[in-house]
Order: C-alpha cells, then structure tokens, then sequence
C-alpha cells in the first residue's frame, strides 16, 4: 500500500526527484573519498614530513568538503520541498474524496477516524518521504561505497565487514518485524482517543448537567492508557534498536584496531589505510543506522498509507452522473415514487414505498413518531444518500441524473441539527450565495425572525460566529440556518423539523412570513409539533417507514387513526378541531 500510494503521489515530481538522488549521489562520492585522502596525506605527508604536500591535498580535501556541504544543502531543500508538496497532495486528495462521500460512508469511517487520516497519517507518510529523501538515499551508496573503498585500503582486514553487515540486518529485521502490528494498534488506538475527546468536548453541556465529569475523566484516562501502552511497547523496541545497533559497532571497531594494528607491525598495512578503514567503517555503520531509523519508520508508515488508501479506495454511495441533465423539464416540482432506502446489512427497510407530490405554492408536510424515515425521506432529496429502490424527482427529472451543481440551485435543505461554521453572520448567511448585498441578508433575517437579535449584537452582520455556531442559543441557529436558506433563494424549500428549538409565538410568526415569502416555491415540511404543520396543503404521515396517510388535517383527523393518536397528544380534541 505504502509503494501504491508514494507512486501514485510522487509521479508528477519525478525531475526534482532525480535531480535530489544526483545531489544525494555527489555528496556521498565526495563523503567517501575524504577518507583516502587524509590516509594520503598521513602516509605521503605526515609520516614523511612533507608540509606542502600536507597543504596541497588539505586544499583539495577542503574543496571535497565544500562540494559535499553545497550539495547536501540542495538535497535537503529539494526533498524537504518534495516531501511537502506530497502531504499537501495527499492531504487535498484525501479531503476531496471525504467531501464526496454520502452521510452513509461518513458514518462507516467516523468523523474522528477520518481527521486523523487526513492529518496524522498524511503526516507520518511525509515524515517518512523526508528522511528517505535526507537519509535514505545515501545511505545505500554510502555502504556499497565503503565497502568497496574498504576493500581498497586492506582486503584481509575487510574481512570483519562479513561479520558486521549481516548480523545488523539481522537484528534490525527481528525488532522490525515485532513494531509493524504495534503500530497498527497504535493508530486505532489514537482514533479512539480522538473519539472520546471529540465527544467530550462537543457533549461538554450535557456532561455538566448530568454531573458526569468523574465518568467522563475515566473513561478518558482509560482510552490514554490503552494509547500509552501501546507507545510504550513500541518505544521498548525502538529503544532496543540503538544499544543493539551501537554494540555491534564497537565491537566492530575494537575487532578492526586489533588485527589492524598486527597488519601494520607486520607491514601489510600503513597506518593511514588504517585510519580511512576505520573511517569507511564508521560510514558503513552509520548508513546501517539511517536505514535503521528509517525501518523504524517504516512500519507505521505502512499502517498509515493503508489506513489513507481506505478512504481513498471507498466510493461514495452517491455517485455524479456521467452525462449530467443541466436543464429542469419543470421548475420547483418535487415528486418521489416507490421510494425505498435501506441501510447496508440492515433486515428492514428504513423507507418503503414512499410516495409523495409537492407543487409550487403549496406547503407539503410529512409527519410521524420518532424513527419512522422523515429525515431519512428529505435527506433523498439532496442526495445526502440515493433511494436503494424507487425514483425521486425534481422538476420531472431524477435526481441521481442531475447535475449536482443544478441540484443544489433548486433544493435547499434546513436540517435537524442546523449548523453554523466559525466566521461572522454575514459570512454564514452567503454561505449559499456569496453575491446577496447586505439590503438581501437582512431581509432574509427579517423573514427568519432573527433580525432583532442580529441587531442587538455588537456587530451585527460582523458580529463573530464560534464554530458550529456555539455561541448563540439553539433558536437563533435554527433561525439563521433558515436566513441562509432564504438568501439562497431555491425552487424547493425542505424544512427538517427545523422549529423545533422556537417558541409558539416566534414559530407562527415565522411561519407566517415565510408563507409570504416562499408564495411560489415549493414547501415541505418535517416536524414533530403538529401546530407547524396543520395548515399545509397536505400532509404525508409516515409510521415504521409506511405512508399510512395522506391529505389535509381534518381529513386526516376524520379518517387517520395514526395522525389523530398524534394530534391528540399534543393537542385537546377542541384544539385540535
């Protein structure tokens, strides 16, 4: 998965790619030969006592340097540069198909799980690209060429190199190979974590009306334990890695001064050979260990791009159309036939055979105990998911035929739970049309009930919006998501239960002003409270999923068993007359 997803990513920076290794290249060459030169100069200049040869392969071996410096420095900015640019990319690509995907693929990730794929995991593949791009690359080079500049200087005493090289693979491959599932464990474990935080500090009003802080604070330190465990575990091993790594080393070099220093008093071998052997030593070890580091990041990068390739492997549920209708054979008319949606593995249905007609100018209702499909049947509207069987219609064509940009002109959709993103009023309300002038926005709120409390505020339309719209009541979300709704201005209003969180007095004010408003568009309302809806053209009642009727309130109270077990626990038999 890891190789699959960098091929992918890295294909367009092929040049800056190649140009880095040629960096890499010149800058490990330029490494690898400072060693012969200072035993050249210890055993021709030193040894002999010849000063200006000292100076003039000094001079040399300084310019060596300078090329090594220059050319680790372009690496490092071009694979720092590449690295970056394969986040943002990763991270873009990672973001557009999360944008894609249906409330159904949503809820199958988890919005917790998908932020930390988006940013934690993007970054620990970045990580990995940087230290491949700073380390990785020389670090093959560097060993095959110190092994060969070894065998240079003495070949009898290269013969230590035969015992150090395999036994470090060896070592680094059985500590590796036990970090892999930990790792795994790891990022599933820091999902949960992001989980319960995500819903500790979201549920923070309830956790305090409930007193349930002691509750929530173990089950946090619980998810924080079963984390740090598992970072324990890995950092044992990662820990294990170096002394193991430095043992061998040592050793190497203890065994490398012993028989090279019986080379030299036998005279197989000058004392500068023996210093650059050392040397070349030391780089082989050292490129040892950068692949070490590198096979310790490995691992978890493997889980990470595995865990990114999910997302990006997974279709949504909602799929474009490949030959998108751009034109409405008729405008605001909404019609839904046979509807049905069930969720994937579910033994029933949500909705079955759902059928309804709304026109402009008339106000359609849908109504129903909790859990009967009312959400369910809007959301199949704006395709937040398509209908598992059936057809739903706008302006005479399918909506899974649309184009989606001419959907989302002629639907608009208030939900259940209205949200307000981080920002001002003003830039909330053009949320669905940045062009509406401030005359447009303030007589949408006007129409919404909300342009008291706007003026009221320090600001008014610059006055700041918290994130999801926290710092407002949940009437005053509910009547500015409906002012955004209204500056968009769309064929099809869909209302889900969205008065919910509104007095009696302000919900029929309310509702009065937006029949005025919304005189030729086409209405459907979902809500709970029977007051809302009495007066709509028609009203739709659902029960398990069912239409079980359908026509106006004194029809359906006449002669709808359901709808009246409904009116009449909210209402008194005079009332509801």
């Amino acid at each position: 998965m890891l190789i699959t997803l960098l091929r992918a990513f890295l294909g367009p920076y092929r040049k800056p790619i190649l140009l880095l290794v040629a960096l890499q290249f010149l800058q490990t060459c330029a490494s690898l030969y400072l060693p012969s030169l200072n035993a050249d100069i210890i055993d021709n200049g030193v040894v002999r006592g010849d000063t200006g040869y000292i100076l003039e392969f000094g001079g040399v071996m300084i310019a060596v340097s300078v090329v090594q410096v220059v050319c680790n420095i372009g690496a490092v900015y071009f694979g720092a540069r590449t690295a970056s640019a394969l986040g943002r990319d990763v991270r873009a690509s990672v973001f557009a198909r999360v944008q894609s995907f249906s409330a159904r693929e949503v809820g199958r990730f988890g919005a917790p799980s998908l932020i930390t794929r988006t940013t934690n995991d993007v970054q620990q593949i970045q990580m990995l690209v940087l230290m491949t791009f700073t380390l990785m690359v020389s670090a093959p080079i560097m060993c095959v060429g110190g092994i060969v500049m070894a065998l240079g200087q003495d070949v009898p005493l290269s013969a230590v190199l035969l015992a150090v090289v395999p036994v470090l693979g060896i070592a680094v491959s059985l500590i590796v190979k036990r970090m892999r599932p930990l790792f795994r464990t790891m990022q599933t474990r820091l999902d949960t974590v992001n989980r319960v935080l995500r819903e500790q500090i979201t549920g923070n009003r309830v956790i305090r009306a409930f007193v349930r802080d002691a509750y929530e604070e173990k089950r946090f330190r619980g998810a924080n334990t079963e984390l740090t465990a598992v970072a324990l575990s890995t950092g044992r091993l990662m820990a294990l890695m170096f002394p193991t790594v430095m043992t061998v080393v040592n050793v190497s070099s203890v065994a490398v001064i012993w028989f090279g220093a019986h080379r030299i008093d036998s005279g197989g071998m000058e004392i500068g050979a023996l210093t650059a052997f050392i040397a070349y030593l030391m780089q082989i070890v050292m490129s040892v260990m950068m692949a070490t580091f590198m096979f310790m990041m490995v691992p978890r990068a493997e889980v990470c791009a595995e865990r990114i390739q999910e997302v990006l492997g997974t279709d949504s549920s909602v799929v474009p159309p490949k030959d998108p209708v751009t034109e409405l054979r008729t405008h605001g008319h909404l019609e839904i036939r046979g509807a049905e949606f069930r969720y994937p593995g579910a033994e029933e249905p949500v909705l079955r055979a759902v059928d309804l007609v709304a026109r402009p100018g008339e106000t359609t209702a849908v109504i129903g105990s909790t859990g009967s499909g009312k959400s369910t049947l809007l959301g199949l509207v704006p395709r937040l998911f398509d209908a598992t069987g059936g057809d739903v219609l706008v302006g005479g064509r399918d909506v899974r035929t649309l184009d989606p940009a001419l959907l989302a002109e002629s639907v608009s959709l208030v939900p259940q739970k209205p949200y307000l993103f981080s920002g001002t009023v003003a830039t909330n309300l053009r949320y669905g049309n940045p062009d509406a002038t401030d005359e447009e926005l303030w007589h949408a709120l006007e129409v919404a009930q909300a342009k008291e409390f706007v003026e009221r505020l320090e600001h008014g339309l610059d006055a700041p919006i918290a994130q999801g719209g926290t710092n407002v009541s949940g009437g005053q979300r509910q009547r500015l998501a409906i002012a955004r709704t209204l500056v968009r201005r769309p064929e099809i209003y869909l209302f889900d239960d969205s008065f919910s969180a509104l007095d009696y007095a302000t919900d029929a004010a309310l509702r009065a002003a937006l029949s005025r408003e919304t005189a030729g568009a086409t209405v459907v309302i979902v809500a709970q409270r029977v007051s809302t809806i009495r007066d709509a053209d028609r009203i739709l009642v659902l029960d398990e999923g069912r239409v079980v009727g359908t026509g106006s309130h004194r029809e359906l109270m006449d002669g709808n068993e359901t709808y009246r077990e409904i009116v009449l626990s909210q209402l008194t038999e005079a009332e509801a007359a």
